[in-house]
């Protein structure tokens, strides 16, 4: 993974397995790697890969059993949650950047719709 320095490298950790969650690379109840290999898949600092994994606990989108590991929650809703969440984070990242060009929100949406014709003709 590449990181960006100016967000902090735990964060990134962090929306990088709720993306993998909300994209059901990692299904709901699935196990976690461990600290030690969860740091190693990452090229973190096991304290980071701690603090991801308290961060994501805190959040409930993990949970651990003692002696067990950590584990993906099994609340669909909260899985849900957070795809709304990201959704919401990706359109307003869209619309700030269409405003800072120029284009109002009604023109960036026709914008969107126009292109998702042309996909939808490419497909077929």
């Amino acid at each position: 993974m590449e990181y960006n320095s100016s967000i902090p490298i735990y964060l990134q950790v962090m929306m990088s397995i709720k993306r993998d969650i909300v994209t059901e690379r990692l299904k709901l109840g699935e196990k976690l790697p461990s600290v030690r290999d969860l740091a190693l898949q990452y090229t973190i600092n096991p304290n980071t890969a701690n603090r991801v994994y308290k961060e994501l606990e805190n959040e409930k989108v993990c949970f651990t059993r003692r002696g067990m590991g950590t584990f993906v929650t099994e609340d669909e809703d909260r899985a849900m949650q957070m795809k709304a969440e990201m959704a919401q984070e990706l359109i307003d990242e869209f619309l700030k950047g269409m405003k800072y060009i120029g284009i109002s929100a009604e023109e960036a949406i026709n914008l969107v719709k126009r292109q998702s014709k042309e996909e939808t003709k490419k497909i077929s």
